[in-house]
């Protein structure tokens, strides 16, 4: 009794697409090769999205796993698989879609509700499995439905809450649901619908003004907002102006307030009826006439000397009667100056500032622009310097002068001159610099500058500052005389010049040994020294330099000269003698040694 599995496959009556409700069948078949006719005994499984849905065993090639009224939740992927005597075989899985969806089931919490509350609604499809979206829609008397849609990924009923708004009296909700098969939606039909009944749990405010029309500045002005509520408590009534709160009640049918009215009052006014969530407003736009217009300030002169006469007077176009005052501004509050159309008085430098005057009618108290006065003291005489000291300057660096001037109301204009030509302008309080960078040999160094400021003195100039200029010293040497070797005890003469330089000159020669050795300095108002030696000594044998700087700091080295220091020949010629002395005594002596020697033989 041999047998193999030739296929094993699953089968959708009456198609793969099946609609809601109607009857469906699963087949599992198996293909099986026999050596000879004999009962074999199968078990078939069948699986919907990895998940045992049925299980028979049968001496037949087929089983029918029959499903009376199918529902979306029978949508998925089936496979089967078959077991005889120790062999199994599976079959390629097949997709089943059951199209459409059951009818949804909509609930809500509560039938009436007051504007304001909340309207809680439960959307459920039995029947289905998720994951599902829910959509629920609100529809208001002769209006469009308004849609909110949320998924439920876990569960097959959602949950929506609706807040009930101003202006809603009759509210319809229904829902439907939808998923997602292979990339594709299927959506069920609508719901029941539940109609919602709406009370209003206070009427609409009414804002009342008195006067009502025809409000001019000065006028008391009252307003009063009220309304007629279901009950009293938690109810708020708010009255505002531009967002801006002005009074609020509690707990109260009415508000009133009352101000006097100016240009600042006009406007829109909003009454505002809070109880819970609900709201309900009344809007009211107010105009201010003008009683008045604003005064304005006059002054005989705006920028004027010190100690001149300075007259401020206050206006208003078209008007006569009113309370005048003048004052000064301050950071720390205005300074009241005189409680009149006019004020005249005789400035100084400190009364510099911004003055504005005020007009009184009927308590509506009117403020002009402020008017600026500036009154000017004299510039005194500047005095020009040289940043650092003295009024000199090194030929290629800079020159950097500063122009000062004490006295006088700022801000200054400072003129910088050299010579005749004017090099820089300079706006500044006290004092301005200025950098002369490009100095030369044959520049003119006089320099100048003057100070003015508004006063109308007019400008101030400084005295001429004259400017040396320094010329660094260059090409140093050093010569001697005898050059070279000189007798021990002979007068030399050294010679260290420069090519150029400013007087005075400092001239140092030094003696090169270990440590340099300083052996003459003098300052001179030349471009060269003489230093006489008197007397040479063998020990002044060595190496010679010279070093010459001047106020420009810049040391300048000349190259160095060997001197060497030989016996006088009056000294060499005495030696001589001695020795020759010496020569010619031990010439005798040998001679008269030779001689007796001699004798003694005989």
């Amino acid at each position: 009794q041999v047998f193999t599995f030739n296929s094993v496959e699953i089968k959708v009556q009456p198609s793969v697409k099946v609609k809601n409700g109607a009857p469906m069948s699963i087949i599992c078949h198996a293909d099986i090769s026999k050596s000879t006719e004999f009962q074999l005994e199968y078990n078939f499984t069948i699986f919907k999205d990895h998940k045992l849905v049925f299980m028979t065993v049968s001496d037949k090639g087929d089983a029918r796993y029959e499903i009376p009224m199918a529902k979306s939740s029978d949508t998925g992927d089936y496979k089967c698989t078959v077991q005889a005597d120790k062999k199994t075989k599976w079959s390629f899985p097949v997709s089943v879609w059951v199209t459409g969806m059951t009818k949804p089931i909509l609930t809500a919490d509560k039938k009436g509700v007051l504007e304001g509350e909340v309207v809680k609604l439960r959307c459920e499809l039995p029947e289905e499995e998720p994951p599902l979206y829910f959509c629920f829609r609100k529809t208001k008397t002769n209006s469009t439905p308004k849609e909110t849609c949320q998924p439920e990924p876990y569960r097959n009923f959602s949950v929506a809450e609706f807040p009930v708004e101003e202006g809603d009296h009759i509210l319809q909700f229904d829902c439907f649901g939808r998923r997602n098969v292979n990339f594709e939606w299927d959506t069920s039909e609508y719901s029941n619908k539940t109609l919602i009944t709406v009370r209003e749990p206070f009427i609409k405010p009414t804002l009342i003004t008195t006067p009502s029309s025809n409000v001019t500045e000065g006028d008391q002005i009252q307003f009063e907002c009220s309304t007629v509520a279901v009950r009293m408590r938690d109810i708020e009534i708010i009255l505002q102006k531009n967002k801006t709160i002005l009074k609020s009640v509690q707990d109260k049918k009415f508000l009133k307030y009352s101000t006097v009215a100016t240009l600042e009052h006009s406007g829109e006014y909003l009454c505002k009826v809070e109880q819970g969530r609900a709201t309900k407003t009344t809007k009211m736009k107010i105009v201010v006439s003008e009683l008045f217009p604003k005064p304005t300030l006059a002054a005989s002169m705006t920028k004027l000397d010190e100690n001149k006469e300075l007259t401020l007077s206050c206006n208003i176009n078209g008007f006569r009667r009113a309370n005048f005052s003048i004052l000064r501004r301050n950071s720390n509050g205005d300074i009241p100056l005189k409680s009149s159309k006019t004020l005249t008085m005789r400035v100084n430098v400190n009364d510099t500032g911004s003055y504005t005057c005020t007009a009184e009618v009927k308590g509506i108290v009117k403020e002009s622009k402020p008017v600026r006065i500036n009154v000017y003291a004299p510039v005194s005489k500047p005095t020009l310097s040289v940043v650092g000291g003295l009024p000199e300057v090194v030929l290629g660096e800079p020159l950097q002068l500063v122009c000062h001037s004490v006295m006088g109301t700022p801000p200054k204009t400072f003129t910088f001159y050299k010579g005749n030509e004017v090099k820089k302008t300079v706006i500044n309080d006290t004092y301005a610099t200025f950098l002369d960078e490009n100095i030369r040999l044959n520049d003119k160094r006089g320099y100048k500058c003057d100070a003015r400021n508004n006063h109308s003195s007019g400008m101030k100039t400084s005295d001429i500052l004259n400017v040396t200029v320094i010329v660094p010293v260059k090409g140093a040497s050093l010569g001697s005389v005898p050059y070279g070797e000189v007798e021990d005890g002979s007068e030399t003469a050294f010679l260290c010049s420069v090519k150029e330089g400013s007087w005075p000159i400092l001239f140092r020669i030094f003696r090169k040994t270990d440590h340099d050795v300083l052996v003459y300095e003098k300052s001179e108002h030349a471009d060269r020294v003489m230093w006489h030696k008197k007397t040479m000594k063998r020990q002044d044998t060595g190496t010679y330099y010279c070093m010459a700087s001047n106020r420009a700091n810049m040391d300048v080295r000349s190259h160095p000269i060997t001197i060497s220091v030989i016996l006088a020949a009056w000294k060499k010629g005495v030696i001589a003698a001695f020795v020759l002395t010496i020569l010619a005594g031990a010439g005798a002596l040998a001679l008269w040694w030779f001689w007796r020697k001699k004798k003694k033989g005989k």
